[in-house]
């Protein structure tokens, strides 16, 4: 994800060594990174992080203090918003409620110079339209739209442009739970069927990590890891991408021993553990201070009599459920184990019918497989 000297041919957005100062606040601090042309990239990261910025800085609305930012290969500094190719959406929608959806959505392409004519901006109004799957609403006021309608509505005014980059500044933060799974889905087609490079800002890790092809994760400015949502959720290269990627448990200790990529770590209370480095990790040495991670759905939990062989598991500890959480296709359950602390179990569904499930105050057995935990570096 690192961009080279040279323009990549394939890709839409680079930053060369990009910082952006407000005042003694880096809010960019010496970025690189290109995004491939025709995919779906994702800033991710809390508040602060400069998730916001990097857009603001590939919209336009901001300037670098440092390095450079290209748009298709072309230099964007200096360059102002409403002259760089890219259309944005911002969470509030910003449509204009005294206008119809039709005359919102042809908004831009009438401020052109060279305007189209009546029939040729009809015929692209209704072409937009079709594409976010809402003809026939072209008469429609704004204030009658819902808040999937009007989502639909921005995106059809920023698609009409045929922007080379859409920016999308977490439009789904508005949405009820299940509208906004719905969109998520409809964003995928709708990138899928128009072809053009979509870049989404947000917090949310399981919005990310269901509609990007890639993503970028960011922490006090700076990159920490980016790759696709399988490689970050599989792979990632220290505690905090672990931590912000999905669920994960944490076992704090100290390298004791490392054999090729498997690492043996030892706990403050001397109970050893086996894990592996995941590929692009900080280097590890004995006595450096780790923490294992083990994912809740790669956990087995089975009654208090079993052992690992019965878990099919290279681990085996005692605990007692402190709670459980039917969640339909799955049973979270949070489990006190002396050794470790609380860890938390995703167990599915065909475990749970045949086992017959566990209640809290139970007694249990939970392991896991060696090869399935990762031993990452504090950060």
């Amino acid at each position: 994800m690192t961009a080279n000297s040279a323009h990549l041919q394939d890709a839409d957005i680079e930053f060369h060594g990009v910082s952006k100062h407000f005042g003694d606040v880096k809010a960019v601090d010496n970025v690189s990174l290109s995004v491939a042309r025709g995919s779906f990239f994702s800033f991710l990261g809390p508040s602060g992080c400069g998730k916001t910025t990097s857009l603001r800085l590939i919209a336009g609305f901001e300037q670098p203090t440092h390095g450079d930012v290209y748009i298709g290969g072309e230099a964007m500094i200096g360059v102002p918003p409403h002259k760089r190719p890219v259309n944005m959406v911002f969470q509030s929608y910003a449509l204009f409620p005294h206008m119809s959806v039709a005359d919102n959505i042809g908004y831009g392409l009438r401020q052109r110079s060279s305007k189209p004519s009546k029939t040729e901006l009809r015929k692209q109004i209704d072409e937009s339209l079709e594409m976010v799957r809402m003809s026939g609403y072209g008469n429609r006021r704004v204030w009658e739209m819902s808040g999937g309608q009007q989502q639909r509505v921005a995106l059809a005014r920023a698609l009409i442009n045929r922007p080379t980059v859409l920016l999308l500044d977490e439009p789904l933060a508005a949405l009820d739970r299940k509208l906004r799974r719905d969109m998520q889905i409809e964003l995928q087609t709708l990138q899928r069927d128009v072809g053009i490079t979509f870049i989404l800002v947000t917090h949310d890790q399981e919005e990310a990590l269901s509609m990007s092809s890639n993503i970028c994760i960011m922490r006090d400015g700076r990159i920490e890891q980016s790759g696709s949502p399988r490689e970050l959720y599989d792979q990632p290269i220290n505690r905090y991408v672990a931590d912000f990627v999905g669920k994960t448990n944490f076992v704090a200790g100290s390298v004791t021993q490392i054999n090729g990529q498997t690492v043996c770590m030892k706990t403050g209370n001397g109970r050893s553990f086996f894990g592996m480095k995941t590929a692009g990790s900080p280097e590890l040495d004995v006595g450096a201070r780790v923490s294992l991670a083990i994912r809740p759905e790669l956990t087995v939990v089975g009654s208090k009599a079993s052992n690992a062989e019965d878990l099919n598991t290279d681990t085996a500890f005692q605990g007692k459920i402190r709670n459980q959480i039917f969640l339909g296709e799955h049973t979270e359950y949070l489990i006190d184990v002396e050794e470790i602390g609380d860890v938390l179990v995703l167990s599915p569904k065909s475990i749970e019918s045949a086992s017959g499930g566990f209640d809290p105050g139970e007694y249990v057995t939970i392991g896991w497989k060696n090869d399935q935990a990762h031993v990452l570096k504090d950060s």
